[in-house]
């Protein structure tokens, strides 16, 4: 009841800017988001300024902090003003629902509606003609969808809620191979 009030429920101080958390899954990103002082997408559950997978977060320093840059000027920070922007990762998205896919993929893949909406026309033309490839096709692409593989033709991102399923895909390059461990 609390928390309808207006009064956190938690027993925490609310700070101005920050947002309150009542339905624990579906805004736990958003309140992460508000923490850091970013505003954050309640659809995409990303934040609203990234740009080739970076967003920038105004970094505050505590009061009463002297930093010194490069070239040797000192800045006397107060605690209100941005110190810095630090980068963050995020995800390019443009509105493909992961749910939506992988519902076309199993109710209308053999009509190729999953590849149709992912931007792929030309393979859901071919879907269609086929009816799924003989329901073969359909079953690759239903397990593609599923596992991430095949996503939006523009390269973006699923929309996926925070509590999804969202897999990160990890690779070899020359930066992660052969390196020597370190043990302590």
């Amino acid at each position: 009841m609390a928390a309808r009030r207006g009064k956190p429920s938690s027993g925490i101080k609310r700070e101005k800017g920050t947002r309150t958390v009542l339905w624990a899954l579906g805004t736990v990103w958003a309140a992460v988001l508000a923490a850091r002082g970013v505003e954050g997408d309640n659809d995409t559950q990303e934040p609203e300024n990234c740009r080739n997978h970076t967003a920038y977060v105004a970094c505050y320093p505590a009061p009463n902090i002297t930093c010194k840059d490069f070239s040797g000027n000192e800045t006397q920070f107060t605690g209100k003003g941005t110190g810095f922007y630090r980068p963050i990762e995020c995800r390019n998205v443009n509105g493909y629902s992961y749910k939506v896919a992988v519902a076309l993929s199993l109710f209308l893949g053999w009509l190729g509606a999953d590849r149709f909406y992912l931007g792929y026309p030309a393979l859901g033309l071919l879907k269609f003609c086929t009816v799924g490839f003989c329901g073969i096709g359909s079953l690759i692409d239903f397990i593609l969808i599923s596992m991430q593989i095949v996503g939006p033709s523009d390269g973006s991102g699923y929309v996926i809620d925070y509590y999804g399923a969202r897999l990160t895909k990890l690779s070899i390059t020359n930066e992660t191979f052969g390196k020597p461990q370190i043990y302590l």
